[in-house]
């Protein structure tokens, strides 16, 4: 899949040679929420998410006036922390290489409005069992994932969505933005868990270098 990912990424970079192309950063804080069903006959259970920073590098070419596309290679944590009666905790948390690759549209010049909407693929680099304070719960709780032999699932793939605003100083723009997805992705591989969802809330600041001009 990572070879894949990066074909795609050259591609769009070559077929840039025509279009308004800005290379940049973005970066900010990212909240994440779980919710899933034991078994079968059990109902959806929702669990506390966790917070983290958040970091991606930004490739954004425009190929019309008021739309275009963003590939973003992506750095993001999520994870669950989940309560017993007693408060015992158990918390695991999963770092991601995310690439979502976004349709943009935009309203203004100078200071802009934007709408993003796209796919996400990507891939887990490690799960991380942070805390584990009790087993046997009703409903049962949700496995470990950082252990030897959790095997989790490590594809992820889902739907990308978000707002922001921006501000053109010449070849740079700044820009803020909020940023909800829904991920498609069990982590479980063994059929410890029946399904498994997440979300995810991004708040990120951006900045953006235009290295080539669009051509008419």
């Amino acid at each position: 899949m990572n070879k894949s990912i990066l074909v795609l990424f050259f591609f769009l970079l070559s077929s840039a040679s025509w279009a308004q192309l800005s290379i940049g950063i973005r970066g900010g804080y990212a909240t994440s929420s779980y919710s899933y069903q034991a078994t079968a006959g059990n109902r959806s259970t929702s669990v506390d998410g966790i917070g983290a920073p958040t970091f991606a590098i930004v490739v954004e070419y425009f190929n019309a006036k008021n739309a275009g596309i963003e590939l973003n290679a992506q750095y993001l944590t999520l994870g669950y922390r989940q309560f017993n009666e007693e408060g015992d905790l158990n918390q695991t948390e999963f770092n991601y290489i995310k690439f979502p690759l976004l349709a943009s549209f935009f309203a203004g010049r100078s200071g802009r409005i934007q709408i993003k909407v796209g796919p996400h693929l990507g891939q887990l680099r490690d799960a991380s069992d942070v805390s584990r304070e009790y087993s046997g719960g009703n409903p049962p709780e949700l496995p470990t994932f950082g252990q030897p032999g959790d095997n989790p699932n490590k594809f992820m793939y889902g739907i990308t969505a978000g707002g922001g605003i921006s501000k053109l100083f010449g070849k740079s723009t700044l820009s803020a933005e909020v940023r909800f997805a829904y991920d498609f992705t069990n982590p479980e591989s063994q059929d410890r868990v029946f399904d498994m969802r997440s979300t995810n809330l991004e708040f990120t600041l951006a900045y953006l270098f235009r290295v080539k001009e669009r051509k008419d």
